[in-house]
């Protein structure tokens, strides 16, 4: 045996404000310690890095061709077992009806359940019926849910109208980064606390695990949003999220040519969902869809490293020209979160930079219609960069910083392109609209 001083940290405080303690203990070590690496394996996710599962996860070789990426299986219906009444059996395993799971659809959900460290994965037609199968499952008439203030409309709209109406749903909206806020309202009937990693689409940044220790002390669930921020770059089950979702239509798929949908969680909860919502109000993925997809998802750690690469550059420039007002960027020494950002996301900040312009509507409308590389359009993740001008009307951009609130917000979705000529493109639409810089 050999004896060896360790030292290690003990954590003190809540996950918002943890602080190590460096602490040294003297072990005792079996003098035969070395230990053999596991063989990397394909088919084995704890035997791979999460950028080599990127890779072969959720995918096998057809047995009838012998080729070596899984076929686009477009039946609606599988061959039944010798005895169908076994197909309700709770341990039954094939496949029956596309509606409820398909060949495609299996393997695109056994790869992201294992890229975000989750149990289990039910993937839909789009990012929007994954979220409301998650809400339908989890939310039940009478109950209450804690909803940031800023996230994607649609999912602002299912909880201020829809869910309110049709399920008697009450609702609180909060600044999701105002932790006291968040715990001020929670309510005995709380049962959903729900927030986006990166808020759309003022880029404000929350605390995972400090909201999931909110949640769970009043009984509730935190569901995830992590469109944005996709693996590697967060994985909010870790930090202690119950569900976390993906609209797969935009990093994941990342060609702008194939919409879906996931939820990712425990087990138990993800086959509520399924069997709930995904078997009984339908939302299922194409076949195509779910291949295009999982093509996509093999370059997903590399796009990524891009995007987020581009996007700081980006920021950086926009951030130093006198023509711009305003620019949210978690990866910007000046956000309000950029700490929080550090400590929760690896490899980068995200490939959405969101900036406010000044002068009037036209101005800002001639600065859109005046880009020759960036286009103009909705959606994030895609290879090439999209951008999208708006003005909100004032009850969705009462939160807002208030540059965005007085001009707008432009939210540039930067893609692969060059980021010379990205930066250079935008520098001339600039001049085209405001002038040269000063």
């Amino acid at each position: 045996m050999l004896a060896a001083s360790l030292m290690f940290p003990l954590w003190h405080g809540g996950p918002s404000e943890r602080k190590a303690i460096l602490v040294t203990s003297t072990v005792e070590i079996p003098s035969v310690c070395h230990r053999e690496p596991m063989r990397p394996d394909k088919h084995d996710f704890d035997t791979l890095n999460s950028d080599t599962w990127s890779v072969h996860g959720g995918n096998h070789a057809d047995e009838t061709t012998g080729a070596i990426r899984t076929p686009i299986v477009m039946a609606n219906s599988y061959r039944l077992p010798a005895d169908p009444t076994t197909i309700d059996d709770p341990d039954f395993a094939g496949l029956v009806y596309t509606r409820e799971h398909g060949a495609n659809q299996r393997g695109l959900e056994e790869k992201l359940a294992k890229l975000d460290h989750g149990e289990s994965a039910a993937v839909f037609a789009t990012g929007m019926a994954a979220m409301h199968a998650a809400f339908f499952t989890v939310l039940n008439p009478g109950d209450h849910a804690v909803i940031s203030n800023v996230v994607y409309m649609r999912v602002a709209g299912l909880f201020e109208t829809i869910l309110p109406a049709k399920l008697g749903i009450e609702v609180d909206f909060v600044d999701i980064t105002d932790l006291d806020a968040v715990r001020a309202a929670v309510r005995p009937t709380t049962r959903l606390v729900h927030t986006e990693v990166i808020a759309n689409p003022d880029l404000r940044v929350a605390d995972v695990a400090a909201l999931a220790q909110i949640a769970h002390e009043a009984d509730a669930l935190l569901t995830v949003d992590s469109t944005f921020t996709p693996p590697p770059m967060m994985r909010p089950l870790d930090l202690g999220a119950d569900l976390v979702m993906h609209s797969l239509t935009k990093y994941y798929n990342g060609h702008g040519d194939a919409m879906g949908g996931v939820v990712i969680g425990g087990g138990t909860l993800v086959d509520e969902v399924r069997t709930g919502a995904l078997w009984h109000a339908g939302g299922a993925i194409s076949p195509f869809n779910a291949w295009l997809i999982m093509r996509g998802s093999t370059t997903l750690p590399l796009r990524l490293r891009r995007h987020c690469e581009n996007a700081l550059a980006i920021a950086e420039f926009l951030a130093a020209d006198p023509r711009v007002v305003h620019v949210a960027y978690p990866g910007l020494a000046g956000h309000g979160q950029r700490e929080s950002a550090t400590a929760q996301l690896r490899e980068g900040f995200g490939g959405v930079v969101s900036f406010a312009l000044g002068g009037t509507h036209e101005d800002r409308l001639r600065f859109v219609n005046d880009l020759r590389v960036i286009t103009s359009a909705v959606s994030l993740g895609h290879d090439e960069t999209l951008v999208a001008y708006e003005e909100y009307p004032d009850g969705p951009a009462s939160a807002f910083a208030a540059p965005f609130r007085e001009h707008g917000l432009v939210r540039l979705a930067v893609g692969l392109e060059s980021p010379e000529d990205l930066v250079a493109d935008l520098d001339a639409a600039l001049t085209t609209a405001y002038g040269a810089a000063r």
